[in-house]
């Protein structure tokens, strides 16, 4: 089996529990929730992805086995660097693609894994983190994991909707379109009220990092 990547590239979390933490990105081809082409984006399921998961065509993107990706993604990680090295696999959906054998390659090279998942596809054995971001109108079939991304506000999706669910943390991130400051603000607010939910930012963006 080949995997599909779009691109690979070291970096820090922007984004929740782990935000700062040095980390690969392996970022997979493909979202279940997007079937169509780049340019159909009207058809989506998931209206704000901010996300370009199509071709091969980035940073050290192409077709790998399972063996081959986990040695670009250890090449990747600075020699002699302390602490447990961290890949986020992430798409698009990266569940598309991610299995067994790859993580178990990935843990080979002493590796943690994360993912970043819609919740529409389960979990396979191994992962080491789960980061489940809800999407409107989406059936998830994931409960539990780490922690929980709602992107706020949503339409169809309300905070509350998923506060049963057995995540170690539950974080709002603003929705990031022309409302930003407006959705931004709104986040704030909820979490003030509601302290099971904290303030997720896009931190690599505002400091200017992939």
């Amino acid at each position: 089996m080949k995997y599909k990547i779009k691109e690979i590239y070291y970096t820090l979390q922007g984004e929740g529990a782990y935000t700062g933490r040095p980390a690969v990105f392996c970022r997979f081809t493909g979202c279940n929730l997007w079937s169509g082409r780049e340019e159909d984006r009207s058809k989506a399921i998931c209206q704000f992805c901010d996300t370009n998961f199509w071709g091969t065509d980035g940073e050290n993107g192409g077709k790998y086995s399972a063996i081959e990706l986990a040695g670009k993604v250890k090449s990747l990680w600075p020699e002699n660097l302390p602490g447990k090295p961290l890949v986020v696999c992430t798409g698009g959906e990266p569940l598309l693609q991610l299995d067994e054998l790859l993580i178990s390659e990935f843990h080979e090279k002493k590796f943690e894994v994360a993912v970043e998942t819609n919740g529409t596809i389960e979990i396979p054995i191994g992962v080491d983190w789960v980061c489940m971001s809800p999407k409107e109108k989406a059936k998830i079939i994931v409960k539990s994991g780490n922690e929980l991304k709602l992107v706020f506000p949503q339409k169809g999706n309300k905070p509350s909707d998923f506060e049963e669910l057995d995540f170690d943390h539950f974080y709002l991130q603003p929705l990031d379109d022309s409302e930003k400051e407006k959705n931004t603000q709104l986040t704030i607010e909820y979490c003030l009220k509601n302290p099971k939910w904290k303030l997720s930012l896009q931190t690599h963006k505002l400091i200017g990092i992939p």
